[in-house]
C-alpha cells in the first residue's frame, strides 16, 4: 500500500474529479475531507461507506482509504502532521490538553459510519470549509490562528454530530487525585514520571502535559517531582536508617556522587553536612 508523506505542518486542497486520482492509500498525516457535492463510496479500513454533499471524514496516519466517485465530486482536503496543533501551545484550549485533535481523529468509531449534522450545524460546517479555502490563497495559512480555530470548530461540529449520534469519544479529564497518587506511587522510578510516560498513562498530549499541570496544581510538573523527591530524601537521611548509597539506589540515581549533587542543588548543602546522614 502506497504510503503519502506530507512536510508542511498544514496543507488546504480543493479539487473536482470523476474518478479518484489514487488507489487504496495511507498517509503519515492527518486529513479532514468535507465533500461539498457528489456522491460515491468510500472505502475506508475495509469499511464502505456511502457519501454525499455536505459529508465529513477523519482519516488519521493508521487508515487506509480511497474513494470510488459515481457522481462527479468536489472534495476539500484539510492535511495537517503532528506539529501543526503541537506547534500552537499558545493558543490551546482546556479541552486539547487531554483531547487532542490527533487522538480524536483515531476514533475507531469515525471509520464505520457517516456522521450525522443537522442544521445549523451543518450549514456552520460549510461555511467554515468555505472560510478556511478562501483564507488558503495567503502564504500565511500554516500560521494564522484564524485558520487554526476555523479548523478547530470542525472538531467541535464532530463532537457535537457524535453526541446526537450516541456515538461516544474514548478522551475524557483526567481526575487530579489520580494523577498526584500516580506520582507518589512511582516517584521512586524515573522513568515512569518522565512526561512521556505520565502523559501516556493519562492520556494526555505530550505536548501539552505540563501546560495541563501547571494549569490544575499552579506549579509546574518539574518542580512538583524535585520538592517531592528532595521531601522524600531528607526524611530518609533524618530518620538515620538507611546508608546514603542505598537512599541512592532507591531513587534511581546512578550513583552516591550523582544524588549528592542533586542534593546540594536543591538545598544548598551537601548531605555529609545534613543531619542525620549516614554514609
Amino acid at each position: 500500500m502506497k504510503k503519502l508523506n506530507q512536510y508542511n505542518s498544514l496543507v488546504i486542497d480543493e479539487f473536482e474529479e470523476e474518478k479518484f486520482h489514487l488507489p487504496v492509500h495511507g498517509h503519515t498525516y492527518y486529513e479532514l475531507i468535507y465533500i461539498v457535492h457528489g456522491e460515491g463510496i468510500h472505502h475506508l479500513n475495509q469499511n464502505l461507506i456511502p457519501y454525499t454533499t455536505g459529508n465529513l471524514f477523519a482519516i488519521s496516519p493508521d487508515d487506509e482509504h480511497y474513494f470510488d466517485i459515481h457522481k462527479s465530486t468536489r472534495f476539500v482536503f484539510i492535511k495537517f502532521t503532528d506539529s501543526y496543533f503541537s506547534s500552537k501551545k499558545n493558543l490551546a484550549t482546556d479541552d486539547m490538553l487531554y483531547n487532542t485533535p490527533e487522538q480524536f481523529m483515531r476514533e475507531k468509531l469515525l471509520k464505520e459510519t457517516v456522521l450525522t449534522l443537522d442544521e445549523p450545524c451543518s450549514t456552520i460546517l460549510h461555511n467554515t470549509v468555505r472560510n478556511i479555502t478562501a483564507y488558503n490563497s495567503r502564504k500565511d495559512v500554516s500560521v494564522s490562528p484564524i485558520v487554526f480555530y476555523q479548523i478547530l470548530s470542525i472538531f467541535g461540529l464532530i463532537r457535537e454530530a457524535m453526541k446526537k449520534m450516541e456515538l461516544p469519544a474514548k478522551g475524557y479529564a483526567p481526575d487530579n487525585k489520580q494523577v498526584i497518587a500516580y506520582i507518589h506511587e512511582h516517584i521512586y522510578d524515573p522513568k515512569k514520571v518522565q512526561v512521556k510516560a505520565i502523559a501516556t498513562h493519562f492520556n494526555i498530549a505530550q505536548s501539552y502535559f505540563s501546560a495541563w499541570f501547571k494549569r490544575n496544581f499552579e506549579v509546574t510538573y518539574r518542580e512538583y517531582i524535585n520538592n517531592l523527591r528532595t521531601q522524600l530524601i531528607e526524611k530518609r537521611i533524618a530518620g538515620r536508617r538507611m546508608p546514603f548509597k542505598q537512599i541512592a539506589h532507591e531513587f534511581g540515581f546512578t550513583d552516591e556522587s550523582h544524588l549528592s549533587n542533586y542534593f546540594k542543588k536543591r538545598k544548598n548543602i551537601k548531605p555529609s553536612g545534613y543531619k542525620g546522614f549516614q554514609n
